[in-house]
């Protein structure tokens, strides 16, 4: 059975390593009808906007997109590509595996986890106002009729929303993947202790949703205390739901444990689609030396072949991951500068992936 993919390459390094990414694919013998659409930088002068309606109407049509980073701007102008997907199919959930991998470079072994993120809401719902707006000034008069302490005058503002119903669907969304994977823990990660009626509302509602499911452990941890714990001792945790600000520092935070985030890959769920991503970023100053490691991109594939119903093809190409760290003759840069604190005579990009695919079995 042939399945209809989106592909949309990126910028950056983007287009490097979903190409890398595609031959491992089609090595394993799963048929892919690439659909390949751009989005990024590279549309604006065209398009006028970074993701033109026609990529949005291929996803639509396909329900299933793997993508390559797109740059985002820091401070103005569009907020995110990636933002966007999420918010246009209500990819509620992003998963993020971090697992070691024999020969990563890392400086922890036997690391585990899953970081389970709200993706719709909190900080990054985007709801914000500039320093002068008159917005600003209304909420300003609304604080202070409150009782509350106002805020400076010249502030900027971010709305943070949390609400019960997205709040209920990622921690049942977190407990159903952990009885469906075996897990056996879920914790929640907050900051209900500052943050009282957001970060509250959000812990109360998981541990209402928790007692669901006897079945599997949980806990509760303030996300300051989470990142402390991780850093000391990873194996206490298994699967970490978390708000989505938190969600995106925590799992770069695991990522770090498991050899960087060229090891991390990524996959944003909704009902009804899903786009499959590395957790890094489109790397621009080293775009288009092959250098750039695909391992992230290529085991988000191998999560989307999962979804696809390949799980066959899904765990092989771990496996050829697994071995081709194991061995270490050919290894990028990133990876052999860990282990050896030198890139000297590391494999490019496109090297990496033609040993993957000779692992392959």
């Amino acid at each position: 059975m042939a399945h209809d993919v989106v592909l949309i390459p990126g910028d950056g390094i983007g287009p490097e390593i979903t190409s890398a990414m595609r031959r491992v694919v089609e090595a394993t013998g799963v048929q892919i009808n690439w659909n390949v659409q751009n989005a990024g930088a590279g549309v604006m002068d065209e398009y006028g906007t970074p993701l033109p309606e026609h990529v949005l109407e291929a996803v639509r049509s396909t329900k299933v997109a793997i993508k390559g980073p797109i740059t985002t701007p820091v401070g103005t102008g569009f907020r995110s590509v990636n933002v966007a997907l999420r918010k246009e199919f209500d990819l509620y959930a992003c998963v993020r595996p971090c697992l070691s991998q024999p020969g990563d470079g890392s400086r922890y072994r036997d690391v585990d986890l899953v970081i389970v993120r709200e993706n719709t809401e909190d900080l990054y719902a985007g709801i914000e106002f500039d320093e002068g707006a008159p917005e600003v000034v209304k909420l300003a008069e609304l604080v202070e009729a409150s009782g509350q302490k106002p805020f400076a005058s010249d502030s900027a503002i971010s709305i943070k929303p949390i609400s019960i119903e997205r709040s209920r669907r990622i921690v049942e969304y977190a407990f159903e993947y952990a009885r469906r994977c075996g897990r056996k823990k879920v914790t929640c990660v907050h900051k209900a202790n500052i943050m009282k009626a957001t970060d509250g509302l959000y812990l109360r509602v998981a541990r209402e949703v928790a007692e669901r499911y006897p079945d599997i452990e949980f806990n509760d941890k303030i996300v300051d205390a989470t990142c402390m714990g991780l850093v000391q001792e990873p194996r206490d945790f298994d699967v970490l739901v978390c708000l989505n600000l938190y969600g995106d520092i925590v799992s770069d935070l695991c990522a770090g444990l498991v050899g960087g985030l060229g090891m991390a890959p990524g996959a944003n769920i909704g009902t009804d689609a899903a786009i499959f991503e590395p957790t890094h970023g489109s790397a621009p100053d080293i775009a288009g030396k092959d250098i750039a490691n695909p391992t992230a991109e290529i085991l988000s594939a191998a999560m989307m072949l999962d979804h696809l119903g390949e799980a066959d093809a899904a765990e092989r190409i771990r496996a050829a991951v697994r071995a081709t760290l194991a061995e270490g003759t050919c290894v990028t840069g990133d990876v052999q500068r860990a282990l050896t604190g030198s890139a000297e005579g590391a494999a490019g990009t496109q090297d990496y992936a033609d040993a993957v695919i000779a692992h392959l079995s």
